[in-house]
């Protein structure tokens, strides 16, 4: 197995490179609006996978015909207190951006060692592609046009999926989920989780699905013909056998139920906000 090395760039921090051609891998930079890192696939035929962590800053994946990835990264300087040596001194940004891209077996890493930086990253990936996304601070995460395994956690921001297909993991810990499939796949799962936002899915009207829905502190609507499943229990206490024996009825709070007939587990869970599951056209 051939491994391909891997590069650090400061995109932004250099007049120009022309072109780098090594193991297979090519990078081109440019001091122009945009910087861009191209990285051909070992083996465009495959599906391929990426896989992008950030500290600071958004995401945007967009699927297309190539058969290479494409990022775009943009950096933004954040603003901190006035030193007191500076002696009224204008404060020059630093504006370079450090990306670490590794490329091995068609699979791509991203990452950045900016930690007091917002890195905002534009990528340009071929339809059949996994993800694998993540974020803390300071953008959005937003995917349109792919299909695969997506893998999207934002701690402060909201997630977007547009036109998408296959299947996903999606979480905002402070934000909006938002999320619409042409296609699911029945064999892998989908998952929506929100403490702080609405979660919105639109799925496929000839969906079939049992699914488990719960809001804490919301509600839930849906334009699908949902078949609820009843949500009280009879629990025997710990002690309660026999005609003298103890029963409990509980309200379960996860509301269970199926779409045409029942399939696979979708699983959506919220704490404060509401549940839309849409039918789509």
């Amino acid at each position: 197995m051939s491994h391909q090395p891997r590069f650090t760039f400061s995109l932004g921090s250099i007049a120009a490179i022309a072109a780098l051609v090594l193991a297979g891998l090519w990078v081109s930079a440019a001091e122009s609006n945009g910087n861009r890192i191209v990285v051909p696939l070992s083996d465009p035929s495959r599906p391929a996978t990426l896989k992008v962590h950030l500290v600071n800053g958004g995401i945007t994946v967009k699927g297309y015909d190539g058969k290479e990835i494409i990022v775009e990264p943009r950096g933004h300087d954040r603003e901190s207190p006035e030193s007191e040596g500076s002696g009224g001194m204008r404060r020059i940004p630093q504006t370079a951006t450090w990306l670490t891209v590794d490329s091995e077996n068609n699979e791509v890493n991203i990452k950045t060692d900016a930690l007091h930086q917002d890195v905002s990253l534009n990528i340009t990936v071929p339809h059949h592609t996994s993800l694998s996304l993540s974020s803390i601070n300071g953008g959005e995460i937003v995917v349109s046009d792919v299909e695969g395994e997506l893998d999207v956690n934002n701690t402060n921001g909201g997630v977007t999926l547009n036109n998408v297909s296959g299947s996903a993991v999606a979480h905002s810990l402070n934000g909006r989920v938002k999320a619409t499939f042409t296609r699911v796949d029945p064999q892998k799962p989908l998952a929506f989780s929100s403490m702080n936002g609405n979660i919105d899915v639109t799925l496929p009207p000839d969906l079939k699905a049992n699914l488990s829905l719960r809001t804490d502190n919301g509600a839930i609507y849906s334009d699908f013909n949902v078949q609820v499943q009843p949500a009280l229990s009879l629990q025997a206490e710990e002690n309660g056998q026999g005609a003298g024996g103890k029963y409990r009825v509980q309200a379960e709070k996860t509301l269970h139920a199926t779409v045409n007939g029942g399939g696979p587990e979708i699983q959506i869970k919220n704490f404060n906000g509401n549940i839309y599951l849409r039918k789509g056209k």
